[in-house]
């Protein structure tokens, strides 16, 4: 598509050799698809009326024509990459741009946060994999005893977790996980966004969300997504002299470095420890939140700018949501086609069931706000539960990504335990022993949050809509 010439061709477009400039061909084209998105945005009223995001529009410009589908732009295999990166900055900037917080009052927040998301990672996990060793098997005696784990594989885990265990049960012989992970992941991706705009689109017209309203009422800045001179609102306050360094270049080089110590934390940790990898976004977090204290304790943070760190963030995440989706493989084969669609819709009842009916009685405030990101995270990538956050929380006011960050931890170990040993355990013939402990854990986990009082009874739900 480019003639450029062939030197031009190897140095800037052979993506099989990474340079700087197979990074700025990247970022342009990914800027390029963003801006094609928010013109598709403005301009078409089927867009507007679902609320598709132009990063998710630009997502699936780029998985149409880039590498993964037609091959006409040349994206590199790093777009794979980049949203893990990506998501330790939108962590890093989480704390820097929050206002002043005590431990206790975060403990307070989080706890029924936690236990909604390690119950959700736990149950779904179980359900499903027991689906698959005690229902699918008497079905279809040929398939293999973790055939049910590829569901939560694919969508708790998307395509990292689906390589990671598939590649694993392949050393072991069976070489099909690695397409049967890969296919849930990306039937999950997809699942994520169209689901999760009905399920918005509902909520919405139903007085379940807390900073939307109905649909059909939304301002036609909120559908187009421009906002007109009487509305807009100043970026953020220049807190530096240009003279010494550009406000905007001091805020991205704190967000940057919460990011890059979060990185560092995570290799140390792996360095020191070989079979436990923290999550980078989680260890980014932290940082930004060590990072936060001291700069409470010594006025550093009278000089940081909170709508400057928060947009910082947003536009991180504009970027991971595009390249998230144009990096989904689709060249994925599915070889049990029937079976496998028997588990997708027994899996989607599942989750769905898991989301939102816990949801509704663990989360109390923004319960639906939460809940739509574990939909988005639970079904597809965090990506696209960022992607779904961001169309009923514009503003991010809920704290949802404050609370998962720090919930998350604690989970962090659970889900790495799972991944290692799922595929030992299973190819030793241990699987359901394990699916069993995963379920009563789950139980144990929604006991503690009974006795906790966590749990908000049926009776004062009604309570508790925002």
């Amino acid at each position: 598509m480019f003639n450029f010439g062939t030197q031009y061709t190897k140095t800037m477009f052979d993506t099989a050799i990474f340079t700087p400039w197979v990074l700025f061909t990247d970022l342009g084209i990914i800027f390029f698809l963003l801006l094609i998105g928010k013109l598709i945005r403005v301009k078409v009223k089927f867009v507007q009326k679902l609320f598709i995001p132009p990063s998710l529009i630009a997502g699936i410009l780029g998985l149409a024509f880039g590498p993964n589908g037609l091959g006409w732009l040349p994206l590199s295999s790093n777009i794979s990459i980049y949203p893990a990166i990506l998501i330790a900055v939108v962590f890093g900037a989480l704390p820097l741009s929050s206002p002043k917080f005590t431990v206790k009052e975060v403990a307070g927040r989080v706890g029924p946060m936690w236990a909604y998301s390690q119950f959700g990672m736990l149950f779904q996990w179980a359900l499903v994999g027991l689906f698959g060793l005690v229902v699918m098997k008497a079905i279809w005696p040929n398939l293999n005893d973790a055939f049910g784990v590829m569901l939560p594989t694919g969508f708790y885990g998307g395509h990292g977790t689906a390589a990671a265990i598939g590649s694993a049960f392949a050393g072991m012989g069976w070489e099909e996980a690695t397409s049967l992970g890969m296919t849930t992941a990306t039937i999950g991706v997809i699942l994520a966004i169209v689901g999760g705009l009905c399920f918005i689109k509902f909520a919405a017209n139903h007085h379940q969300t807390s900073y939307i309203t109905d649909f059909n009422n939304l301002p036609n800045e909120l559908r187009s997504g421009l906002l007109p001179k009487e509305k807009r609102e100043a970026s953020g306050e220049t807190t530096t002299s240009p003279i010494s360094i550009d406000s905007l270049t001091f805020h991205l080089a704190l967000v940057v470095l919460a990011a890059f110590g979060g990185y560092l934390v995570s290799k140390g940790v792996k360095m020191w420890y070989p079979k436990l990898e923290l999550p980078v976004f989680s260890c980014a977090f932290v940082v930004g939140l060590i990072m936060k204290k001291i700069f409470d304790r010594t006025k550093v943070s009278d000089y940081i700018d909170a709508k400057t760190t928060s947009n910082i963030s947003s536009s991180s995440t504009d970027m991971l949501v595009a390249f998230g989706v144009a990096s989904i493989k689709l060249n994925v084969v599915v070889k049990y086609a029937v079976p496998l669609l028997v588990l997708l819709v027994v899996g989607v009842v599942v989750v769905v069931f898991t989301v939102f009916y816990f949801g509704r009685h663990l989360l109390k405030k923004d319960w639906f706000e939460k809940s739509i990101f574990a939909w988005g995270w639970w079904t597809g990538t965090m990506a696209m539960g960022i992607a779904l956050l961001r169309i009923v929380d514009p503003k991010m006011q809920s704290k949802a990504m404050d609370d998962y960050a720090l919930a998350y931890l604690p989970c962090a170990p659970v889900e790495i335990l799972l991944i290692t040993f799922v595929p030992i355990m299973f190819s030793n013939g241990q699987g359901l022993w394990m699916m069993l402990a995963c379920l009563v854990l789950s139980l144990l986990i929604l006991l503690l949050a009974w006795k906790m009082k966590w749990w908000i009874p049926q009776k004062e739900l009604k309570h508790t809509t925002k």
